[in-house]
């Protein structure tokens, strides 16, 4: 695999570890937030009503952040189906090297 392929994955692989983090926040700041209905300590109103505030701001981050995701990717589609249509013999001779590299691997256990 390529240096820039390693890359893209472990940055993949950090988006999806960061929005998996970020949707267990929200989740356990709602919990936190159902628990704590019924008390009515001045500094624990406080609490939770900057812990809403900032429960939305995730929320908004989070979809825009998916939105962003998704667009990148159908860019990534694009500009591949544009390369592969652009040079067909070059992508049939990139995967048929592919599939006798993968081939010669399997061969081998």
């Amino acid at each position: 695999m390529s240096h820039s392929a390693d890359l893209i994955e472990s940055v993949v692989e950090s988006k999806d570890q960061l929005v998996s983090n970020l949707r267990r926040v929200v989740s356990d700041t709602e919990d936190l937030l159902a628990a704590t209905a019924g008390q009515t300590d001045s500094k624990i109103t406080e609490l939770r009503a900057r812990a809403r505030e900032n429960l939305l701001v995730a929320r908004e981050k989070l979809a825009d952040a998916d939105a962003l995701v998704r667009a990148r990717a159908r860019q990534a589609a694009a500009a591949t189906d544009d390369y592969v249509h652009d040079n067909p013999w070059s992508s049939i001779g990139a995967a048929a090297a592919l599939g006798i590299l993968i081939g010669v691997l399997l061969g081998r256990r």
